[in-house]
């Protein structure tokens, strides 16, 4: 066999981890129920390729597809960007806007944030672990007000607002009104943060991606939805480089 297993990966999901010497990287095979055809994906934080297989497939046949992908693979890694390191100096979107990242010596350890910079004192060396934290409880409380505002519209409640680092999804809703969203939201353009949010409280109502859903996103998000997601789908892999060193 040409791929060698080893192991199972603990991210939320049954992912089987395969190393396969016809792919530059380790590939995360992934069954999903709903799956109805092969889906690679590259998971530039974690350096790895996402493979979805229907749950029928043949996991030879799904390697045997991947590797045929080569190609497309060399050009996606090719193209990625760099990682961006939370040092001073650096310069990073906040809500859209790019902002350089500043080490103020015997200034306050609390982030400040005023137009076109983020700045604070403290250990150096610590600076990017003070800056990550403002960036996620700001996340947190403006994912939380734009979902308060939302739910409310949509006329549902939401059990808990949350934020992790999932690898995959910029967002989640869980059957019991839990949503969990990606802290990288507020590096990204107010509309497309807006546009997660509604498209996970529309879950809360339907569990689906059909046309009812579809029109329910729509009305919540009151733009362009498709404009939205394509964005972030541009933007995205870019974000989730940010504070990843």
């Amino acid at each position: 066999m040409r791929a060698t297993w080893s192991g199972t990966l603990s991210t939320g999901r049954s992912e089987s981890l395969f190393h396969d010497p016809r792919l530059p990287l380790p590939i995360a095979i992934r069954v999903h129920p709903r799956a109805r055809r092969l889906k690679l994906r590259l998971d530039e934080r974690r350096e790895l390729l996402l493979l979805t297989v229907p749950p029928r497939g043949s996991r030879r046949s799904a390697l045997d597809w991947a590797a045929s992908q080569r190609a497309w693979v060399d050009a996606q890694l090719s193209n990625r960007t760099a990682p961006v390191g939370l040092a001073p100096g650096a310069m990073i979107p906040v809500e859209g806007s790019e902002v350089r990242l500043e080490w103020i010596d015997g200034g306050p350890r609390t982030p400040a944030f005023a137009v076109g910079r983020l700045s604070c004192g403290g250990p150096v060396e610590s600076f990017p672990q003070r800056i990550e934290r403002w960036l996620r409880t700001r996340a947190r409380d403006l994912l939380s007000d734009d979902t308060a505002d939302c739910a409310r519209r949509a006329g549902v409640s939401v059990r808990r607002v949350s934020i992790g680092d999932a690898g995959s999804r910029w967002g989640s809703c869980s059957a019991s009104g839990s949503i969990r969203y990606n802290w990288r939201l507020v590096l990204a353009p107010p509309a497309v943060r807006r546009w997660v949010v509604a498209h996970e409280v529309a879950h809360r109502i339907h569990m689906n991606h059909g046309p009812a859903f579809k029109a329910l996103e729509a009305e919540l998000f009151e733009g362009d939805a498709e404009t939205a997601r394509l964005l972030l789908r541009r933007i995205g892999p870019g974000l989730k480089r940010i504070g990843s060193v």
